[in-house]
């Protein structure tokens, strides 16, 4: 593995992951309170095409890293979601 491949692991890694502390947090507290799903439903969103890009380019990496990416920040939004409508009923 040469310095460009660790840097995109690292890279790839950082952005990742980047959105799951505030889905570990909402899920902790269970409840939406403070999140706004917009920024992770955009990121997701834009993600896809790198996963398009990634595929066109033939590069697991890209793929992979964004592919989880994607649906974590989904994740975060579907949660949100369903938060917030458990905090309508209540």
């Amino acid at each position: 593995m040469d310095l460009s491949q660790i840097i995109g692991f690292v890279a790839g890694f950082g952005t990742t992951f980047a959105a799951l502390p505030d889905l570990i947090a909402m899920l902790k507290r269970r409840s939406s309170v403070g999140m706004n799903p917009r920024m992770a439903a955009i990121t997701g969103t834009f993600q896809i095409l790198w996963v398009i890009y990634g595929v066109s380019i033939g590069s697991r990496n890209i793929v992979i890293w964004n592919v989880i990416a994607v649906l974590t920040n989904y994740l975060t939004v579907g949660a949100y979601m369903y938060f917030r409508r458990q905090e309508a009923r209540s």
